[in-house]
């Protein structure tokens, strides 16, 4: 079938060429270039995303510089100028100009930094399309998720007279980190939509099982915390430094003994420390990258407060300065019953799908989808967020990760056939 061989040519090319956030430059004007072709009205960067709501964005050089990198590598340039300060967001829309709903799906498209395996056992380094950014790679099936996104938006623009209302496409920027989504939702993206549809590939559900809403995302804060002291001989002078590098440490320890919340499971973990430059000098500076989650958004806001209590303890006791800033965040949000339980019934129809599990309650870490969640059905809309099952070589966020490609289509169709119901649906 055409169709899927050019989902695995999608998934290959985004996968050999991957992105992290905020830096999806080279994808998006891909992507914007392929759903232009398919007629969609677009939407694209500082259109859809508030500018300070974007979390742990990386600096202008560093931007300038990945620009450079796109053109190098099969950006299209004539989407660029949207794209090239790092604003990455596409909204695609197609107005059947039939009455109906607003039916609105998001997928996303950055990388990780990890360097991916070059084993002869690892299917993209045997196959030709191992990540050519060391470094970057696709670790978690955002390529999948890209892909499938362009699938749906080449069916939807084929068999509009199948469709009403209003077809709405996200692709979405920095998903990892949860640091993209906000700066989308607040800018007003989902406010108009009926039914919202996001989805992921894997995470531990098998082949050809579907899950139509995934309820355990836990909430989180991603915090980037610096102490600023003051340097000294460690020798000859040591009582005239302030050590923040002793200050960092004091408080990655007392991080770890947050006392828990009787609200619902948390999560604390400090993954750096950096401090110091020199073994004969006082520290005068020490960063800690740090995250809290909990099971509801309360619980994630009292982890979150202690660890700003402790650092300022901490900077206090040994007489120096403290900044927070935060790089990443999501909720705590459910998904909608009675649109789960549709989508359940769709995807149980299709051939590919064995098992289909309306909801889940298993913990899934965290995603900042749940701001287009929360906004939606604020706006009395209906919301949810599906897992397709596939085989994985390697669990998420590893460096053999990899799908079986074979989800790809199926994916698509069922995707298709859910806008196709739900459009069909009275207001």
């Amino acid at each position: 079938m055409q169709l899927e061989k050019q989902l695995i040519n999608w998934r290959r090319d985004f996968h050999r060429f991957p992105e992290q956030g905020f830096l999806e430059i080279r994808t998006a004007s891909i992507v914007a270039s392929i759903l232009e072709s398919l007629g969609f009205d677009l939407q694209l960067g500082k259109e859809v995303m508030k500018e300070d709501e974007c979390m742990g964005k990386p600096d202008a050089a560093k931007t300038k510089a990945h620009v450079v990198w796109a053109k190098e590598n099969g950006a299209v340039e004539r989407f660029l100028p949207y794209f090239e300060e790092g604003f990455t967001g596409i909204v695609a829309t197609i107005d059947t100009k039939r009455p109906g709903p607003t039916v609105t799906f998001r997928v996303d498209m950055d990388a990780l930094p990890i360097i991916e395996s070059d084993s002869s056992q690892h299917t993209p380094a045997t196959l030709g399309f191992r990540s050519t950014a060391e470094g970057s790679m696709h670790a978690c099936g955002h390529d999948a998720h890209t892909s499938i996104g362009l699938g749906l938006a080449t069916l939807v623009a084929e068999k509009q007279d199948e469709l009403n209302g209003v077809i709405k496409l996200i692709f979405q920027p920095a998903e990892e980190g949860t640091r993209g989504a906000r700066a989308m939702a607040r800018a007003g993206v989902v406010d108009d939509t009926d039914f919202f549809i996001a989805s992921h590939i894997g995470t531990g559900v098998p082949q050809q099982h579907f899950v139509a809403a995934n309820n355990g995302f836990l909430a989180t804060t991603k915090l980037n915390i610096t102490f600023t002291g003051k340097a000294a001989h460690a020798g000859g002078e040591p009582e005239a430094g302030k050590n923040a590098l002793l200050a960092a440490a004091s408080a990655a320890l007392n991080i770890h003994a947050i006392c828990r919340h009787s609200g619902g499971d948390s999560r604390i973990n400090v993954g750096e420390l950096h401090a110091g430059s020199g073994r004969n000098v006082i520290a005068n500076h020490a960063t800690l990258i740090a995250e809290t989650r909990g099971e509801t958004s309360e619980v994630n806001s009292y982890m979150k407060e202690q660890v700003e209590n402790i650092v300022k303890g901490a900077a206090q006791m040994y007489g120096i300065d403290y900044s927070i800033e935060t790089a990443g965040e999501a909720i705590s949000c459910k998904c909608s019953d009675d649109l789960a339980k549709k989508l359940a019934n769709i995807a149980g129809q299709h051939e590919f799908i064995e098992h289909v599990e309306v909801t889940s309650e298993a913990n899934a870490g965290s995603e900042d989808a749940t701001y287009f969640l929360e906004a939606v059905q604020k706006h009395g809309g209906q919301a949810t967020y599906c897992i397709f099952g596939t085989d994985l070589a390697a669990g998420h966020h590893h460096e053999c990760f990899d799908i079986n490609e074979d989800t790809l289509l199926p994916a698509v169709e069922i995707l298709f056939a859910a806008a196709k119901e739900l459009s069909r649906t009275s207001e």
